[in-house]
């Protein structure tokens, strides 16, 4: 998904920090955008992102996808989207 440096609101822009992820500034992923890049374009890589940005990511692509109560853990209570 793409990137951007302006502040988007709610659960499909999360917040990206600079540093290990390879960006050079706060940045907010772009969930609504989501496209597919074939895996022989990826040439390398620029970085990772944290453990809690992954699960703010995995949070949006869940709601935006509609896929929330089958990523739920069994006896997990609906909510927080």
């Amino acid at each position: 998904m793409p990137v951007t440096g302006t502040p988007g609101e709610g659960t499909l822009y999360p917040r990206l920090q600079p540093g290990r992820s390879g960006l050079a500034k706060t940045s907010y992923a772009l969930i609504d955008h989501l496209r597919s890049v074939d895996k022989w374009r990826v040439r390398r890589v620029f970085g990772v992102v944290s453990e809690s940005e992954i699960d703010a990511l995995d949070e949006g692509l869940a709601l935006f996808l509609g896929l929330g109560a089958k990523l739920r853990s069994p006896g997990e209570q609906p909510g927080g989207y």
